[in-house]
C-alpha cells in the first residue's frame, strides 16, 4: 500500500461516521508543516496569515507552538474580531474603506493596542481621521513597500500590483507624512514577494519555464534584500523605534529569513499546503487540509459522479486554480465538463472501484479559500476524528 493509499484508508476510517461533502484537516501533518515553517525561519518568528487558515481554533494551535507570533489578517472587521477574541497582535495586511471598523478601533484602546493597519497613501490616513468619530486613540500603522521587479527602466514589471511605494525616498517620505500626523504611530514595514513566495518553480513538464521561473526569482530576491535593506534605514531614520519588518511568505521562507532588514517572517498557505504549493524546489510539504465529495453515479466504465465539487480558487483563471482530485489516485476531470456546481463527473481507472456513497478526497488549489465552503473542520489523529472546529463562515462571518 502506497502512503498516499495508506492516508485514504485512514481518512475513510476516520471519517465513516460522517457524510460527505466534509472537510478535515491531519494535525500530524499540519503540526509537521509548522515545524518546517519554523525550521525555515531559522530564528526568525513567523506570523501567521490569517487568510490561509480562516479557523481561530488553528490560529490558536499555531500559535501556541514556538516559533510562530502574531496574525496576518486580510479585512479591518476580522482585525477586530480576532483583537476581541484575544488575539493580541494583529497585522492588517491590506488597506480598508471600513470607516465604521476605523470608528471602533480609534475607540477602544483594547483594539487599537492589538491592531495595526496598512498604509501606503496620505488619502489612507485621511480616510481614517474622518471616521474616528470622536475616538482619540492612537492608530498604530505599517507602511507596505512595493516588492516588484522593475527591468528596462521599468517597462518589465515581475510582481504584484499592491503598493505605489517603491524605492527607499518613497516609504520614508510616507513615514514622515505619518510621523507629522497627531494620532498615528507608524510601527512597522511589511514587503510580500509574492512572485517568489508564490509561484513555484518547478512546474510539471515545463522544464524551461521552471529555468526561466528560477532565474528570475533569483534576481528578485537580489534586487529586494538590497532595495529592502535601504528602505528599513531610511525608515529607521524617521522612527528609530519600528517594532518590525515584515516579508516572506510560504514559498520564500528561508530567503527572507536570511535578510538581516527581515526581522519576521509571514507564512499561512504552509500549513495546510494546497495544491499549488507543489511545485516549489525549496522545500515540501505534507498535504493537511482536504475534502470530500460523495460518489451519486457511476455512468459507465471508468466513470464516476461526485456531488459538488466545483471550488475554483481566486486567481487569473485556469485549469491550476482548480481542485485536484486526490485520493484514491488516478482520477482526473472530464475535459469537456471540470469541476460542476453540483457535479463532478471523474474518469480514470479507480472509478470502477468505488461504489455509491464512498468518498473522493479533494485538495483545493489555495489554502484558506476552502473554508468558505465548510462550517466546519474535521480534525483527525490516526484513523479517528479527535475534534470538530467552526470556519470562520461556521461562526457566521464572511469577511470577503
Amino acid at each position: 500500500m502506497t502512503a498516499r493509499a495508506a492516508d485514504r484508508a485512514r481518512y475513510d476510517r476516520a471519517t465513516a461516521h460522517l457524510d460527505a461533502p466534509v472537510a478535515i484537516v491531519d494535525l500530524e501533518a499540519f503540526d509537521a508543516n509548522a515545524d518546517d515553517l519554523v525550521r525555515r525561519a531559522a530564528g526568525k518568528p513567523v506570523r501567521v496569515a490569517s487568510k490561509s487558515v480562516r479557523c481561530r481554533a488553528l490560529l490558536e494551535r499555531v500559535l501556541a507552538r514556538d516559533g510562530f507570533a502574531g496574525v496576518m489578517s486580510f479585512t479591518l472587521a476580522e482585525s477586530l474580531w480576532l483583537a476581541s477574541s484575544g488575539f493580541e497582535d494583529v497585522l492588517l495586511a491590506y488597506p480598508s474603506a471600513d470607516r465604521a471598523g476605523f470608528a471602533e478601533l480609534a475607540a477602544d484602546p483594547k483594539l487599537a493596542a492589538a491592531v495595526t493597519v496598512m498604509i501606503d497613501d496620505p488619502a489612507q490616513l485621511d480616510l481614517v481621521d474622518a471616521s474616528r468619530e470622536g475616538g482619540r486613540e492612537v492608530v498604530r500603522v505599517c507602511l507596505e513597500l512595493d516588492t516588484s521587479l522593475k527591468l528596462l527602466g521599468g517597462r518589465i514589471r515581475v510582481g504584484a500590483r499592491r503598493s505605489p511605494l517603491h524605492s527607499p525616498a518613497q516609504v520614508a517620505e510616507m513615514a514622515r507624512t505619518v510621523a507629522r500626523r497627531p494620532g498615528f504611530r507608524l510601527v512597522g514595514i511589511m514587503a510580500y514577494e509574492g512572485h517568489v513566495a508564490g509561484v513555484g518553480d518547478a512546474v510539471a513538464g515545463r522544464p524551461l519555464r521552471s529555468r526561466a521561473i528560477r532565474l528570475m526569482q533569483a534576481a528578485a530576491r537580489r534586487e529586494l534584500a538590497e532595495r529592502r535593506a535601504a528602505v528599513v534605514r531610511a525608515v529607521r531614520a524617521v522612527a528609530p523605534e519600528l517594532e518590525f519588518v515584515n516579508g516572506g511568505g510560504t514559498g520564500s521562507v528561508q530567503h527572507t529569513a536570511a535578510e538581516d532588514a527581515v526581522t519576521e517572517i509571514a507564512a499561512g498557505s504552509g500549513l495546510y499546503v494546497p495544491r499549488l504549493f507543489d511545485n516549489y524546489t525549496s522545500f515540501r510539504g505534507r498535504p493537511a487540509a482536504l475534502f470530500a465529495q460523495p460518489v451519486v453515479r457511476r455512468p459507465g466504465v471508468g466513470v464516476v459522479t461526485v456531488l459538488g465539487g466545483g471550488y475554483p480558487a481566486s486567481g487569473a483563471a485556469g485549469a491550476d486554480r482548480l481542485p485536484v482530485p486526490y485520493l484514491p489516485e488516478g482520477l482526473r476531470y472530464d475535459p469537456q465538463e471540470g469541476p460542476g456546481e453540483v457535479q463532478t463527473p471523474l474518469l480514470g481507472s479507480p472509478a470502477d472501484d468505488l461504489l455509491i456513497g464512498d468518498k473522493v478526497w479533494f485538495r483545493h488549489a489555495k489554502a484558506g479559500e476552502l473554508c468558505e465552503r465548510f462550517d466546519t473542520l474535521h480534525l483527525v489523529e490516526g484513523d479517528r476524528v479527535t475534534a470538530t472546529v467552526p470556519t470562520y463562515r461556521g461562526e457566521g462571518l464572511t469577511f470577503l
